[in-house]
């Protein structure tokens, strides 16, 4: 048996002062008032269902074990849970990348994958490959599902695509949660999307139509739809905290997430990265393609880990630590069935981030074992 000591504990019932886990077999047996110290939080592991790779691999890397330096990584920033992300590729490329990455999660070590593209529009492909981008034709969708298995949780699909309807409905029926985004929809198509059975928000308002008084775009759609959750890459350079904190106020914690978006420069400082068959750079921490002309290209994923996003939102957005929770543990695991994770409480694996009054990581556990 391993006892955590820490000064407050969050929990589904409320915070629990001067707390100790108790935790045996990778799980927490109870979690008790009295006999805690110190200034310390616990809040569930972090839950990360958008995340590209880091140190400098891209998920879907044919080496295992290149995949598995990036899950490492992650996990000493606190994401104890991950979706593995691809971008998009040719076909046949994807196939073999699903094939990968569903190995990883039968092994346990990840815990899906999503796939954002090749079903995108061109309109609003942010830092996808042009001539890549597919309508999602009935023969690729089974494809995809085919190779990803029950390994695949969820992909971003431009709804309006042709065949976009169909394809949402096929895939819904799968078991893979489709996310509307990189889509140039207009409110009514995003409305009828939802119908469909899409359900989450990529990265909102990046790679949509933004919001004007007279043409409204999809984000009022999905933040006021009880039925999507949307996902916010909280970096302070994808949107300013004060639209963070609008998302937050209209939403609600229990339908916004928080995903880094992180790519392969993550955790390896400034340079020149490839996401997919595009060449990025990374300058102060900011990924951007790299264009014919050397001017800034479009936004190209982050460098962002969720021990950062976790403390910019306490910091900077002004949540409390045990709303950071809900959206960077909770909210996530709820929305993707993920019943092992997400809160803290007996019977639960005993995945679980220390974070001090400032939501500044200290301690990472996982399954029970002490990792950073």
């Amino acid at each position: 048996m391993t006892k955590l000591r820490v000064g407050r504990a969050v929990t589904p019932e409320g915070t629990i002062e001067e707390a100790v886990i108790e935790i045996a077999d990778g799980r927490v047996v109870a979690i008790t008032p009295g006999g805690g110290t110190g200034d310390s939080w616990a809040v569930p592991g972090f839950v990360d269902t958008h995340c590209h790779g880091a140190v400098g691999v891209s998920f879907g890397d044919p080496d295992p074990a290149a995949n598995l330096r990036a899950i490492e990584y992650h996990r000493s920033q606190g994401t104890t849970t991950l979706f593995a992300s691809t971008v998009t590729e040719p076909i046949e490329k994807l196939e073999a990348q699903c094939r990968v990455l569903r190995g990883i999660v039968e092994s346990g070590e990840l815990d899906g994958i999503h796939l954002e593209g090749p079903f995108l529009s061109e309109a609003r492909r942010g830092a996808h490959d042009p001539g890549l981008l597919r309508d999602p034709e009935p023969e690729l969708v089974e494809r995809l599902i085919s190779a990803g298995g029950p390994a695949l949780r969820m992909i971003t699909l431009a709804v309006e695509r042709d065949g976009g309807e169909t394809a949402t409905r096929r895939f819904t029926r799968a078991g893979v949660k489709v996310a509307f985004g990189h889509s140039d929809a207009d409110e009514h198509v995003t409305a009828a999307s939802i119908g469909w059975g899409a359900c989450i928000a990529t990265h909102l308002f990046s790679a949509m139509r933004s919001i004007h008084h007279r043409e409204p775009g999809p984000v009022p759609v999905l933040l006021t739809d009880d039925r999507v959750m949307c996902e916010l890459i909280c970096d302070g350079i994808h949107h300013r905290p004060v639209i963070a904190r609008m998302a937050i106020d209209a939403a609600g914690t229990d339908r916004i997430c928080l995903v880094t978006d992180a790519m392969g420069a993550t955790g390896q400082g400034d340079g020149r990265y490839l996401l997919g068959e595009l060449e990025v750079e990374v300058r102060d921490g900011t990924a951007r393609l790299v264009t014919a002309d050397g001017t800034p290209g479009s936004i190209a994923g982050s460098t962002l880990t969720m021990a950062r996003a976790f403390s910019f939102v306490v910091g900077r957005v002004g949540l409390s630590i045990p709303e950071a929770a809900r959206i960077a543990a909770t909210t996530p695991a709820r929305w993707h069935g993920l019943k092992e994770v997400g809160t803290l409480e007996a019977g639960k694996r005993a995945d679980i981030c220390v974070v001090d009054d400032a939501g500044e990581l200290q301690q990472v556990w996982r399954r029970g074992e002490r990792i950073r």
